[in-house]
């Protein structure tokens, strides 16, 4: 476990062990959960699809492409429980694939429509 308070500023840093210099980290999802086990039902996303979701997330520079840091606001559920979980989706792609997603930032998905 690591303790902070609310509001404190809670710095991530992410990195990709292989000495391949043509890879490239790309934080895609994170997402904040008040129980280990479920981080879809009263999750709450800091960053979905390359979209940044909550206010407080600022992405940092880094030393290299293997490197991915960035920090938001610590917070607590509603619920009352002091914990918060976190779990994050990085995507592995070549660096200068611009066709890749490491490359696409954001993607917004459009919703279906319901059929009747």
């Amino acid at each position: 476990p690591y303790y902070v308070r609310i509001n404190q500023n809670l710095y991530v840093e992410a990195f990709l062990r292989s000495s391949d210099p043509f890879l490239k980290l790309f934080l895609d999802t994170c997402v904040a959960s008040p129980t280990p086990h479920n981080f879809t039902t009263g999750s709450y996303a800091i960053i979905k699809n390359g979209c940044v979701k909550d206010p407080t997330y600022a992405e940092y520079s880094s030393p290299n492409r293997h490197v991915l840091r960035f920090k938001f606001n610590a917070f607590q559920f509603v619920q009352g429980n002091s914990e918060v979980y976190l779990q994050c989706e990085l995507v592995v792609c070549r660096a200068y694939d611009y066709s890749s997603r490491c490359y696409q930032g954001c993607v917004q998905r459009s919703k279906r429509e319901a059929s009747s």
